[in-house]
């Protein structure tokens, strides 16, 4: 199964998002520029999903779907299995993708004026989000020690005006791939609880954590925080399937939860049924054998990128315990982000998520994508170090 993960595939001109935006966005040329920036791997998805998609497409009918029972027993049982969490089918409301799920959060339990607290640097679509609703962004920074983040609760209480209603929370970390512990999950809860604040925890990259350290859903490490708690969760970073847009609110208070499926109700929300289908093909022991796989491939591209990077002085690759966001720190090179960044965009042509993007803390890294076959991985290693052979 290793080798599904070294295809060489072009995804140029296929309406990519990842691969046919980067020069538009990022000043990197198509033809010879690598894609590393937006959460996306260049890699098929598992085989069981692509059946299960290829089995529909063979019916050849594509009407209203009923069957989401296939979709939330699937959740429920990935959730017991691979999380040791324990939910019922009628907490999942589907959503049109975890971007929209965030959206509607922001939409149906806070107004327009309020704030939002957010720990940075993290997800710049956060912020975004929060700004896009008409809401204000309160930022609370994560305290850097050494090649990990640590929250500093003090500070950010500090930080909030009275005005905030919610805190969106990400876990496991990115762009650090930090894994939260247990008792640090309780903390933020706890902070949560004090300031009335509505938690969303953004779990998507729950599935992708490396041999020897363990995730916890905020949900089974902070049970007592059900009651303004809402957890978000996909299969789209873990199988590559953003596009089908497709993510699950995980809602065990009935009341929170009554009020998202009247407002989704209210605006014929729904999600792709194909994408339905191919989460619950994905969430079997099909597709945790393949996740399982994908995981050991993650871990030799980590290896392997941390070697080359690390190698250049003044470059520091954050060690990963999650995610395949690898997060570069520039700072030691003394460049500025400007420079830092032109290097890798016009020398290297890779096209890279910027730090700064994320909020406070990111101000001299990049964020790079390692979901790539592996030749990719040494081929990018190999550019950056030629971008900044003067250092050497």
């Amino acid at each position: 199964m290793k080798d599904l993960f070294d295809q060489p595939i072009d995804r140029r001109g296929t309406g990519s998002a990842k691969w046919d935006l980067m020069e538009k966005l990022f000043g990197v040329p198509q033809e010879d520029g690598l894609a590393m920036w937006t959460a996306d791997s260049d890699y098929p998805t598992a085989p069981c999903v692509r059946d299960a998609l290829q089995a529909q497409v063979d019916l050849g009918v594509f009407g209203y779907f009923s069957a989401i029972g296939l979709y939330t027993s699937a959740v429920q049982w990935w959730m017991k299995e691979r999380h040791g969490w324990h939910i019922e089918q009628e907490w999942i409301v589907p959503v049109h993708g975890l971007g929209n799920g965030v959206a509607m959060c922001l939409d149906v339990y806070t107004a327009p004026g309020d704030h939002v607290a957010i720990f940075s640097p993290v997800y710049h679509e956060f912020a975004a989000k929060i700004r896009r609703a008409d809401r204000v962004v309160t930022e609370c920074p994560l305290k850097r020690e050494g090649d990990r983040y640590e929250l500093d609760l003090e500070d950010a209480q500090a930080r909030l005006t009275g005005k905030e209603t919610m805190l969106i929370w990400c876990s496991p970390q990115n762009p650090s791939g930090r894994i939260w512990t247990a008792d640090e999950l309780r903390a933020v809860a706890e902070f949560a609880k004090r300031n009335n604040l509505m938690l969303l925890s953004d779990e998507v990259h729950h599935d992708l954590v490396y041999k020897g350290e363990t995730f916890v859903p905020m949900a089974v490490a902070a049970p007592e925080s059900e009651d303004r708690l809402i957890t978000l969760t996909a299969a789209s970073k873990t199988f590559n399937i953003a596009g089908q847009r497709v993510g699950a609110l995980t809602i065990s208070d009935a009341g929170l939860r009554q009020r998202m499926e009247h407002r989704l109700t209210a605006l014929d929300s729904k999600p792709n049924a194909l994408g339905l289908i191919m989460t619950a093909a994905a969430y079997s022991p099909e597709g945790a054998e393949w996740v399982d796989a994908q995981i050991a491939h993650l871990e030799g591209n980590r290896a392997l990128f941390d070697e080359m990077v690390n190698a250049i002085p003044g470059l520091r690759s954050m060690p990963l315990q999650a995610t395949y966001l690898a997060w570069v720190d520039f700072s030691g090179t003394g460049m500025d982000f400007e420079e830092v960044n032109a290097r890798v965009r016009d020398i290297a042509k890779i096209a890279v998520s910027p730090g700064p993007s994320f909020g406070t803390g990111g101000e001299t890294f990049l964020r790079v994508n390692l979901a790539a076959p592996r030749a990719t991985i040494a081929e990018a290693g190999s550019r950056l170090q030629k971008a900044f052979a003067d250092l050497q």
